[in-house]
């Protein structure tokens, strides 16, 4: 269950996952200097518009992706706080694949594998790059690339997963549903 997890906040502080029960949960894997940033602004708003009412949101740097996430945990608080005037809780960087991945990405992979890009402007481009390094690829569950979120209902369980090239709004609507 989600709130067996723990994980540590940007300024170093252990955060159990089960202080959130009773909360929607959206997890999100970012980057600072990916195509996708942009939708920092979108994700501050659902937490503006929907915190009140009990959302929570995990925003969990990760650079795994083109190295697009270069900074320090201080440098990333300070970009997205400046630029998207971001206010979500933000934890340590850290892999979201691969040996080092944390527990947590375990859990929510294993729970919502990869179904497939929504149509996007960048959707192609994706498509390529995986398909030319492993032909495989969208047959396995790992997180594919930045901006990647799972939302959480308020009994703990794992009942969406967005890739990045998901429409916000869409992301809403799953949200505003278990609210």
């Amino acid at each position: 269950m989600i709130y067996d997890f723990e994980l540590t906040t940007g300024k170093g502080e252990k955060l159990s996952l089960s202080e959130y029960k009773g909360k929607v949960i959206l997890v999100v894997n970012t980057a600072t200097g990916c195509g996708f940033t942009p939708q920092y602004a979108p994700i501050e708003q659902l937490y503006k518009d929907y915190h009140d009412k009990g959302l929570e949101i995990l925003d969990i740097p990760c650079n795994q992706f083109g190295g697009q996430a270069p900074g320090t945990d201080d440098e990333i608080h300070e970009f997205c706080t400046m630029h998207f005037n971001t206010t979500f809780p933000q934890m340590k960087k850290a892999d979201v694949n691969g040996e080092n991945e944390l527990p947590l990405y375990t859990y929510l992979k294993s729970e919502i594998g990869f179904e497939g890009f929504e149509e996007h402007e960048l959707k192609p481009v994706l498509v390529k790059m995986f398909s030319e390094a492993d032909p495989e690829w969208d047959k396995k569950p790992d997180i594919k690339w930045n901006f990647t979120k799972f939302v959480i209902d308020r009994e703990g369980n794992v009942v969406a997963r967005f890739e990045p090239t998901a429409d916000m709004k869409t992301v809403e609507e799953c949200i505003k549903a278990l609210l």
